[in-house]
């Protein structure tokens, strides 16, 4: 069975979309097949993966909205062999204010997901920034999260913000959700802030943190504009070996043996 992580972060700038992309794509490249769901309005997981969201017509607005099955909506990447995706789509703004009179509004996504968990070995959400009904249904659908921490000042203010709506997740709705890492971003060898918040993340959060730690890259922010994950964008860019190493890092921690193809 298929684990299902949740990329989230209601910070924007983090790299949480950047994570979603690439750790999907890596652990594809380890030949994990591997579906990455993007559950955010702005579909920037769609386009990074070379999807114009404009000629999407069906995306996981239907599929939480208007019942439509999931497995009906998946794309495959023309690029990556074992990498699978549930486009997303402007209307996707409009769901939370559709779904407010739904039964179980915040099962939405899980029910739609829970027929593709046989079929993958791992599903990825990107969620949206911010902490609302869409991200809710995220992390209720979710197994584990995984949080990007950019490595500036800000840092820690919104990682309390997150670790409270986990909390409330665990104890109302989905009481098997874990923290599968802190992942740190956007590090700066060279600035003494970033080695100072990898310090006070690492002292506050021990075993919660990556061992991976994502570092600023070039190539990490020209691949979505072609269209492309860094690791074909540019394989052997610091980026792409860091995305690599988390995608290794994760599967490790899992014991999780590929499913037959």
């Amino acid at each position: 069975m298929g684990k299902i992580i949740a990329v989230a972060n209601q910070k924007g700038g983090v790299g949480k979309t950047t994570t979603a992309i690439n750790l999907a794509a890596s652990l594809a490249a380890l030949e994990f097949k591997t579906l990455l769901v993007d559950a955010d309005p702005q579909a920037n997981a769609t386009s990074g993966l070379g999807f114009d969201p404009a000629t999407i017509t069906s995306s996981i607005y239907e599929c939480m909205v208007e019942d439509v099955k999931a497995e009906d909506i998946i794309l495959q990447s023309a690029t990556i062999e074992f990498l699978d995706l549930i486009p997303s789509h402007i209307d996707l703004v409009g769901a939370e204010v559709e779904m407010i009179n739904l039964p179980n509004r915040e099962e939405k996504m899980r029910e739609a997901l829970a027929p593709l968990r046989e079929k993958y070995d791992f599903i990825i959400i990107d969620c949206s920034p911010s902490l609302g009904l869409i991200t809710v249904n995220s992390l209720t659908a979710a197994d584990s999260v995984a949080i990007p921490v950019q490595c500036e000042y800000f840092a820690l203010e919104g990682l309390g913000k997150l670790l409270n709506t986990i909390k409330i997740i665990q104890s109302r709705l989905n009481p098997d959700l874990a923290i599968e890492g802190i992942l740190l971003t956007m590090y700066d060898v060279r600035l003494r802030l970033s080695n100072q918040v990898v310090e006070e993340v690492k002292t506050h959060f021990q075993q919660m943190v990556f061992d991976t730690i994502i570092p600023r890259n070039v190539k990490l922010s020209e691949s979505p504009s072609f269209g492309l994950p860094a690791i074909l964008h540019d394989a052997e860019s610091k980026g792409a070996m860091s995305y690599l190493n988390l995608a290794r890092e994760i599967a490790e921690k899992n014991s999780v043996v590929a499913l037959e193809k």
